[in-house]
């Protein structure tokens, strides 16, 4: 019998298996949770498991997991909510929109019958009260945000709201940890500690494109050699996808209404041109798709 003061997580669920969904799956699964992925159609959840799987034997090939099957097999990837009933801890990661968002946790607040499991949101910059206060459970709602590639990066924001109770946290805390991840405990403000910071640096480098003042490649290499960088702030939002820059974005700028989160007119343009980076082959830069 668990001690109810402090239940093992041991069943994980994940809504979403895009990017980041695949990837919260993978180091679930290859730290020894049971987890079970829901997707919105059978064809999205065959794209997913097609995701992982490819993710994994990646990882046998390269040494760093020992059976990719091993770790598959503790993996059920699945396009019916109602699967989650039994979960210890569910993560959301599907779209960055709220309406969606709240949607789904009035359902996983209804589905997920244990009173001490963990509803957590992924998101990157909506506040977590606005999906706690929609279940009749905000005490066990909180978010853990990864960061892409999951797999291979350490952070994780651990981002309880003002009704998360402390266990809460330090339960997700131990997940994050179990799952060798570092994660930093930030207030539940939109955007967080990483996003907060890094959003207006990446928009300040849009801006200075978008004057004429150098070239993206200069920019960048400036970053990149002249602040040890990994990449230069355009090549970061065509990584990040430049749709989800400006969802972060206008996110931030309704939370604080400063300038210098508000999205400048180029990057809405290339939105709306479907310029989005990297997954549509042009943003800052042109790549081969």
């Amino acid at each position: 019998m668990n001690d109810h003061t402090h239940p093992q997580v041991r069943r994980v669920g994940v809504v979403g298996c895009g990017l980041m969904g695949a990837g919260i799956a993978e180091v679930a699964a290859r730290s020894s949770y049971d987890v079970v992925v829901v997707e919105s159609s059978p064809e999205r959840a065959d794209a997913g498991r097609s995701r992982i799987t490819a993710s994994l034997q990646r990882a046998e090939a390269k040494g760093k997991i020992d059976s990719a099957a091993d770790v598959l097999d503790r993996i059920r990837v699945t396009s019916d909510l109602e699967d989650l009933a039994d979960r210890d801890l569910v993560v959301e990661a599907i779209v960055e929109d709220e309406e969606t968002k709240t949607a789904l946790f009035r359902d996983l607040d209804r589905i997920v019958t244990s009173p001490d499991a963990i509803l957590a949101s992924n998101t990157s910059s909506i506040p977590i009260m606005k999906l706690a206060v929609v279940t009749s459970r905000p005490t066990h709602v909180l978010g853990i945000h990864f960061f892409n590639p999951v797999p291979v990066l350490k952070l994780v924001e651990l981002v309880p709201s003002l009704l998360t109770d402390d266990e809460t946290t330090q339960r997700s805390r131990e997940f994050a940890t179990s799952l060798g991840k570092d994660p930093i405990l930030c207030q539940d403000r939109a955007g967080f500690v990483v996003n907060a910071l890094l959003i207006p640096f990446v928009l300040s480098a849009i801006r200075m494109f978008e004057s004429g003042f150098a070239t993206a490649e200069d920019i960048d290499r400036g970053l990149v050699l002249g602040a040890a960088h990994p990449q230069g702030p355009l090549a970061l939002a065509d990584l990040i996808g430049l749709d989800t820059t400006k969802a972060v974005a206008e996110s931030l700028y309704e939370e604080f209404k400063e300038q210098l989160y508000a999205p400048p007119p180029l990057l809405a343009r290339m939105v709306e041109a479907g310029l989005l980076g990297r997954k549509t082959g042009r943003g800052f830069y042109t790549y081969d798709k």
